[in-house]
């Protein structure tokens, strides 16, 4: 992809599974998400599937219209654990 001097950026959840894998997801770009072993290869692949995103979006009309109505941006609040 090519750059065109604007950087974006986007907030992505990461979590780790119980096999140990980082899972991250872009809540801005719907059905954007990835996994990796490690933090850094996670990273790699997030800046990897949001281009892709980017460029799908770009192309697609209908992917357009499911970012406008399902994508969020989310505000971090903090962390609880909570036993019941």
């Amino acid at each position: 992809m090519k750059k065109i001097g604007k950087i974006r950026q986007f907030r992505a959840i990461i979590e780790r599974d119980d096999d140990g894998f980082y899972v991250a997801s872009v809540p801005a770009l719907p059905g954007c998400h990835t996994q990796a072993k490690t933090m850094e290869k996670l990273h790699e692949r997030l800046k990897e599937v949001i281009e892709l995103c980017l460029e799908h979006a770009a192309e697609d009309q209908t992917y357009r219209i499911l970012i406008k109505r399902f994508a969020y941006d989310p505000t971090f609040v903090g962390l609880e654990t909570v036993r019941v």
